[in-house]
């Protein structure tokens, strides 16, 4: 028996026990942050510091002394949040919904992409991921007993979709494109044209489309589209969101899905048994955040400053290059020339004391490369000098590397 459930659970790494570098698994990050590292591998924006706007902070402190407090809400979620959620769907998205028909709240995306996912893969299904991409994005296909399949995404092509690439890695057993946009790591804002060639492969192959706008709120470089909202995609797609990034609100574990009738038929049938409801007084006190996100202006502020910054710093390293971020709170950091992204990341946390994500963990095109969150800390002064130590470090380690004395 004990063999059995071991194997059960064998596809999901980086537990209690494992050495499994990943930011938001296991004791590892409160560990390092009792040690005085700095956490800048967790995508909570200005995680550790108080964050919460003043009028979400009221709504909470108003709705759990409210009746419905310690009870549940449908599965399904509040009418009125998805009342207000529908509002933000039909003029940033341009997607015109039925609250009622075509919304599931979920407790985080994270928990929403999975349920997405599970009413379409049976053992074998291959799901086609385009790489680098969120490490979840692997996992969850291999927990369904499915085949993730990562298609690589080219650096030299700014890590847009190639009609050609795609087509070479899709067969009879393919089911579904698995698709974080923007992506999470490259913080890549697909174009027009990349989702012009997702649509139409998708439609020519009889594909489903999971897509993950995790970090839609935030883009600077791109227009953002919404897949679903593009010609005969409403149909073949699930839409994950959150309101953890843009807003901010992660602690509050709200996230939401999107998609036709036919497809949310099954998802609200099956939400009691896999997702239970969502925290009541949470999803109250998202209501009127959606009401007035005016606070995400300070958001977008900041994370624009420490994008222009990190970009200059980090290129500032001799043979270690960055992209300049086109969405979110990210950096993805090309450490390829100096050296294994695994032992840099260790490097990082003795020398510098910072702590960042090793890219071996977003799949093909990964290795080489580290993710770093610029979200954090609400002082913009504590990320820039966290990115001098990680400079400073990076130099030592080239030193240190040309004497063979790293260790």
């Amino acid at each position: 028996m004990k063999n059995k459930m071991i194997d059960a659970f064998k596809y999901a790494q980086g537990g209690l026990f494992s050495k499994v570098e990943k930011a938001d698994v296991g004791g590892s990050y409160q560990e390092m942050e009792k040690k005085g590292i700095r956490l800048m591998g967790w995508a909570d924006p200005f995680m550790p510091d108080y964050s919460l706007p003043a009028h979400v902070k009221k709504a909470l402190m108003t709705e759990i002394d409210q009746a419905a407090a310690p009870h549940y809400t449908a599965p399904i979620g509040n009418q009125e949040l998805k009342n207000e959620i529908a509002k933000k769907l039909k003029e940033k998205n341009h997607l015109k919904v039925d609250s009622c028909r075509n919304i599931l709240i979920t407790p985080g995306s994270d928990s929403g992409l999975y349920f997405a996912i599970l009413p379409f893969i049976d053992q074998g299904d291959e799901v086609l991921i385009p790489s680098p991409s969120y490490p979840n994005n692997f996992l969850n296909i291999s927990i369904m007993k499915g085949k993730p399949i990562s298609v690589p995404l080219s650096k030299e092509e700014h890590y847009q979709l190639n009609e050609e690439i795609l087509e070479k890695y899709c067969t009879p057993r393919t089911k579904m494109i698995l698709l974080t946009h923007p992506n999470n790591p490259t913080t890549t804002v697909f174009n027009k044209k990349s989702l012009e060639i997702l649509r139409n492969f998708v439609i020519k192959h009889d594909l489903i489309l999971v897509c993950d706008q995790a970090f839609e709120d935030f883009c600077y470089e791109n227009e953002f589209i919404t897949p679903a909202s593009l010609e005969g995609m409403f149909e073949r797609t699930i839409t994950v969101f959150s309101f953890s990034k843009g807003m901010g609100l992660s602690g509050l574990r709200v996230g939401y899905l999107v998609c036709s009738d036919i497809i949310m038929d099954s998802m609200f049938a099956n939400a009691v048994s896999v997702l239970g409801a969502t925290n009541t007084m949470c999803q109250r006190a998202i209501i009127p955040a959606l009401k007035d996100s005016s606070f995400m202006n300070e958001f977008k502020e900041a994370f624009d400053y420490r994008r222009h910054q990190a970009f200059k710093i980090i290129n500032s390293i001799p043979n270690v290059s960055m992209d300049l971020p086109e969405s979110g709170f990210l950096g993805w950091i090309d450490v390829s020339k100096i050296g294994n992204s695994s032992e840099i990341v260790s490097y990082l946390i003795r020398e510098a004391k910072v702590s960042v994500n090793d890219g071996i963990n977003y799949g093909i095109g990964g290795e080489g490369h580290l993710r770093i969150v610029l979200g954090v800390y609400k002082d913009n002064d504590k990320v820039i000098n966290a990115l001098y130590s990680i400079k400073d470090a990076l130099i030592k380690w080239q030193n240190l590397s040309k004497k063979g004395d790293r260790y």
